[in-house]
């Protein structure tokens, strides 16, 4: 029997590079059962691990690691640690740079040695025998060294089995300052210590500047997370009671006030209004709503008061759903990312033995023994892998932000490797090229056929009248044909309807595959009106006027569904049913055809049906598949990757999923079923499909970025690495280095959008 496992969120602290991650998630990985995953961007550890095992064991593993870590509960405490970033800074900044200023300027020597020498004499203290300038330096970088970068020395230490980039900083800065304060104790050298400040300086400066960087690359994530009401105005006994959103439940009603955000998801009791769906959707249409429309949590209401009844709290919202898909996807790495990290398991041990090299080479061929150290002191500075684990954690972080702020949730970041290789895509017909909503595509009503009927029907025989009749019968059958056909009676004639005692409605009656009929009551007649299928109503009425037949052989051909009404036996409209295309089906077929990926329709639809929607919307015929059922999508599929095609599948139901499953890459569209959200790499939560072109746009970029960021870091760290061993650099120019190498590669990955 498997066991149960459970996701769980930390939150990480004390991690500085890639190979803090390594340790991490190995500490986690060595428990039987656990499977961990480290986001060195945000900070956080995304485990599952068995139900038995609690959090705080899980914190332990972490702690026993030398990191700490808490519980993020419902993922709303995803945090940067900007202030004690920020407060490092300041520090560093107030006494590295009085220290690097006076070593520089040489100008000042004599007169700092004059100040000190003044000082001493008149506490009768004695000169020191070397440079009293230099002694003022070692006591500025003190703090900076010692204090500043205590937690630095503190994951050394902790991290000797495992070293870090944080072993390379601490070795560097230690050893120029421990030897500059030997050098001028003994005059046996030069001083650096304005070197070891400059460095954590430079350390301080770009883990700042990261920490900045990321926090503005996580604001799509932190507003999706802020989005969340903190209070509800409940309503009972009809009266307003405001308490926390906690307390809310399913089967409640709650109170909308124009400008409000709406608490949950749920359904409108009363009221109607327009609700702005933009920032979970990234539809920017406000969408038109009343008494039993959905609604989504979070959304915003324009100039309505609604009454919304709940149907789902908490973690079940649509918004924790898509903030959980986010943060998943954040927390999983890209294969890309899997190499990163083995280079940086094994980057420091090389460049410990490198620097140690270094100086003995330097050393043993003549140099002096300060110039040997700091040779090797730049390369341990200037080596730091902080770029290389920085380059996709980062790029992905923004990704998922900016795509949830667009409607677009990535679930694993594979597919950002796989998008830009899709040639094949597969497109599910209802609820993904088309509305998912059965509407009246078109309806003929013909007047000149009612002259067969006689004089006492000559006035009452208008469209109107004919549209009413129509809308009186189904508003009494619930099925989805006559529900459309009772929707397009109310919209062109519900005045009527509405402010008439006609169309009272008598002996009904329902009959399963022809049908509906009943006797109407119409200015002082009262027709027996039948509507249903062509062939039902042909069987019992008069032979179709022209108009009745020409509309009839047009809805066929455009695979429509006909339902015929007939007054007394004659025919007299033809309304012809269909789901609605999507307004920009055509458009997106077409630039996917352009990016140079070919389109199929495949659905469960029949051919007719198929082949007039694959016409309009640009689909060849030859790559179109009907009377598909869910094993068959599966089986093109297979059949496809198996040809060597790279495949995405798009669709919405549970009939997709197994497709959804299989293919390359999947596309869920977010009105559609969980099940088939939940076996899709992305969903698309506009309702639009301009986001499939979107979602592929903005996986080539994020992979582009990726390689870049790669790229550079791997180019640092081999030129980077040259130079210093040569001797060309100091180690303050490559702690700035090292630095602007980290800030190069977060704010690059922000040119995402």
């Amino acid at each position: 029997m498997s066991q149960l496992l459970e996701p769980v969120t930390l939150s990480v602290q004390g991690m500085t590079c890639s190979s803090c991650v390594n340790t991490v998630e190995k500490a986690l990985n060595k428990v039987e059962g656990v499977s961990a995953t480290i986001n060195f961007a945000t900070e956080t550890a995304h485990i599952l691990a068995p139900a038995d095992m609690s959090p705080k064991d899980l914190i332990k593993i972490v702690e026993k690691a030398g990191y700490s870590a808490t519980l993020l509960v419902d993922a709303q405490s995803v945090t940067l640690h900007s202030k004690k970033s920020a407060r490092a800074f300041f520090f560093a900044f107030i006494f590295a740079v009085p220290a690097v200023a006076i070593s520089m300027v040489m100008s000042w020597h004599h007169q700092i040695d004059m100040w000190v020498h003044q000082i001493l004499d008149n506490f009768g203290l004695p000169h020191p025998l070397y440079s009293a300038t230099a002694w003022v330096v070692i006591a500025l970088s003190a703090p900076v060294v010692l204090l500043v970068a205590y937690p630095i020395h503190k994951a050394a230490f902790r991290n000797l089995k495992h070293p870090t980039m944080d072993n390379l900083i601490s070795m560097g800065s230690l050893a120029a300052f421990g030897w500059s304060i030997y050098a001028n104790a003994t005059g046996a050298g030069d001083v650096y210590t304005e070197v070891a400040a400059g460095v954590i300086f430079f350390v301080i400066l770009g883990r700042y500047l990261e920490t900045r960087a990321k926090a503005k690359a996580s604001s799509a994530l932190t507003s999706l997370l802020a989005l969340g009401s903190k209070e509800v105005t409940i309503v009972r006994g009809g009266f307003p009671l405001i308490v926390p959103i906690e307390q809310l439940q399913i089967g409640d009603e709650f109170e909308v006030r124009p400008g409000d955000r709406i608490a949950t998801d749920g359904f409108v009791v009363k009221g109607e209004s327009a609700v702005d769906n933009s920032m979970l959707t990234g539809e920017t249409k406000p969408v038109d709503v009343r008494p039993g429309s959905a609604v989504i949590g979070a959304s915003i209401n324009h100039n309505g008061r609604l009454i919304v009844r709940a149907t789902r709290v908490g973690s079940d919202t649509e918004l924790a759903r898509i903030t959980a898909m986010v943060i998943s996807a954040q927390g999983t790495k890209a294969p890309i990312q899997r190499l990163a990290d083995r280079i940086s398991a094994v980057f420091v041990p090389i460049v410990t033995v490198l620097a140690i090299g270094t100086f003995a080479g330097w050393y043993f061929t003549g140099s002096t023994l300060t110039k040997s150290i700091s040779i090797a002191i730049t390369v341990l500075v200037i080596a730091c892998p902080c770029a290389l684990g920085l380059a996709t954690p980062v790029a992905l972080l923004v990704a998922s932000g900016r795509g949830a702020a667009r409607g677009i949730v990535l679930r694993e970041p594979r597919v950002l490797e796989v998008a830009r290789n899709v040639d094949t895509v597969l497109f599910d017909k209802t609820g993904t090229l088309t509305e998912g909503v059965m509407l009246v595509q078109e309806a003929t009503i013909s007047t000149a056929a009612g002259a067969v009927l006689g004089r006492s029907f000559a006035e009452i025989v208008t469209a109107q009248n004919i549209v009413g009749s129509a809308g009186a019968i189904e508003s009494l059958n619930n099925h989805p044909i006559a529900l459309s056909i009772t929707k397009y009676a109310l919209a062109n004639a519900g005045q009527a309807l509405s402010s008439r005692p006609t169309f009272a409605v008598s002996d009904f009656s329902v009959t399963p595959g022809s049908g509906a009929a009943g006797r109407v009551s119409i200015g002082g007649q009262s027709p027996v009106v039948l509507i249903g299928s062509p062939a039902a109503v042909a069987h019992s009425s008069t032979e179709f006027h022209s108009e009745i037949s020409s509309a009839i052989e047009r809805g066929q051909a455009a695979g429509l569904t006909l339902a015929v009404l007939a007054w007394d036996g004659v025919a007299l409209a033809v309304f012809a049913v269909g789901d609605q295309l999507k307004s920009d089906a055509a458009a997106t077929v077409a630039q996917l055809r352009e990016m140079g990926i070919t389109p199929w329709l495949v659905t469960g639809d029949s051919s007719e049906v198929a082949a007039s929607v694959a016409t309009t919307v640009g689909i060849d015929a030859a790559h179109v598949v009907s009377h598909a059922m869910p094993e068959t999508k599966l089986e093109i599929v297979e059949r496809m990757k198996s040809e060597g095609h790279t495949v995405l599948m798009i669709g919405d139901g549970i009939n997709d999923a197994a497709a959804l499953t299989a293919a390359d890459l999947s596309m869920a569209m977010g009105t559609g079923t969980d099940t088939a959200i939940n076996s899709a790499d992305i969903t698309l939560m506009n309702t639009g499909l301009g986001s499939v072109i979107s979602a592929l746009k903005l996986s080539t970029k994020t992979l582009k970025i990726i390689r870049l960021n790669m790229g550079w870091a791997f180019i640092y760290n081999v030129v980077g690495l040259p130079i210093a061993a040569a001797g060309l650099l100091t180690p303050l120019y490559a702690a700035a280095a090292m630095a602007a190498s980290s800030v190069l590669v977060v704010t690059n990955s922000l040119r995402i959008k």
